[in-house]
């Protein structure tokens, strides 16, 4: 693939207006912006974790519906990250986001840079601006296989050249809780003038299987098979796909997927609009909110939008366990750097 490279450009720019800024300034919790913020998942996690969201960047209208049905005191910006000029955020603690997948995936064609949908140029534009005291990036595993190392080492050597130290780890969902595998690369990078040193939180949380996580559901119109299905549905679901405004529908994912889901008893060819009723017979398809649960979502986030749209609006998502789980290592290592700053201020020794 020869060397990759990060190419910055630009455009025009939204600035967040004079009378919004005034909740940078000062103490309090630790605040965050997110872009390529989906249907919240990750957001969710971070929210969990302690974080505040200064501002979440989202260019799907759907998606940005979904943030403010769900939470009408975010501030969802629906916008092109491109557009974003991030110098209004200074002071922020995280820079989070789950960057396009498609230039990476391995059911795509792995484009990488050349690809109008990567945007981790856009996250180290963002950090130059904004200067958060860490940065969190989600993508797929693909990204951490030696075709793009060269490209793993850009983005690094870039953050590095802004006075962070970066990490990549390859995490599984499952580990923390999650009833599919989805594996998920994360890149996590901490100023190094906070003094501070990240550890990776260790998932040793029970995954509940399909069958354990789905039966309410699949019973609660009536289907009398649902029992029987629980029974033979006791592994953790292969990884929800999905797909892109270019490709894919609101099904659960190319051949091999499929299979794979026919074998929990799940018909992977579509998406039912409803639990199976009491004269169903055979494989039944997963709904929207069945998929949402498997995704680690709770039962009363609405999503917005047609099938497909909320559909692909899942199943792109990152997991809100998993974001929390991170999240809280994050802001762990944050409160470090914090203690070590106040002794040092407290005891006459000036930070390094």
């Amino acid at each position: 693939m020869g060397t990759q490279q990060l190419i910055l450009y630009e455009q025009p720019r939204f600035v967040l207006p004079e009378s919004e800024r005034a909740h940078l300034q000062g103490g309090g919790p630790l605040r965050s912006l997110e872009i390529c913020a989906g249907a919240g998942g990750q957001a969710l996690g971070l929210e969990q974790a302690g974080f505040q969201h200064v501002a979440l960047v989202e260019v799907d209208e759907d998606a940005c519906e979904t943030l403010r049905r769900n939470r009408p005191h975010w501030n969802v910006l629906c916008a092109d990250v491109r557009s974003i000029d991030a110098r209004a955020f200074q002071g922020i603690d995280l820079l989070a986001g789950g960057v396009p997948c498609p230039p990476f995936s391995i059911a795509g064609k792995q484009l990488g840079t050349e690809d109008e949908r990567d945007l981790f140029p856009q996250v180290i534009r963002l950090a130059s601006e904004c200067t958060p005291r860490a940065i969190m990036i989600e993508n797929v595993r693909g990204i951490l296989s030696s075709r793009f190392l060269d490209y793993r080492r850009a983005v690094c050597h870039a953050l590095r050249a802004l006075g962070y130290v970066t990490a990549w780890e390859l995490v599984n969902s499952c580990d923390y809780g999650v009833p599919q595998l989805r594996p998920r690369a994360v890149l996590v990078a901490v100023r190094a003038d906070t003094g501070a040193r990240f550890v990776w939180p260790v998932g040793r949380k029970q995954s509940t299987n399909v069958g354990d996580a789905l039966h309410d559901m699949m019973a609660s119109e009536g289907w009398p098979g649902a029992d029987r299905w629980r029974r033979h549905a006791q592994s953790i679901a292969p990884t929800i796909v999905g797909g892109s405004k270019k490709h894919g529908g609101p099904d659960l994912g190319p051949t091999r997927a499929r299979r794979d889901w026919a074998a929990l008893g799940v018909d992977g060819l579509g998406i039912a609009d409803n639990p199976p009723g009491p004269s169903f017979e055979g494989n039944p398809r997963l709904t929207i909110p069945m998929v949402a649960r498997i995704q680690g979502f709770p039962d009363d986030w609405a999503f917005a939008g047609r099938k497909t749209s909320a559909y692909r609006q899942v199943g792109n998502a990152f997991p809100p366990p998993v974001a929390r789980a991170i999240g809280l290592a994050i802001a762990a290592c944050l409160g470090a750097a914090d203690r070590v700053a106040l002794h040092q201020a407290s005891s006459g020794h000036p930070s390094a």
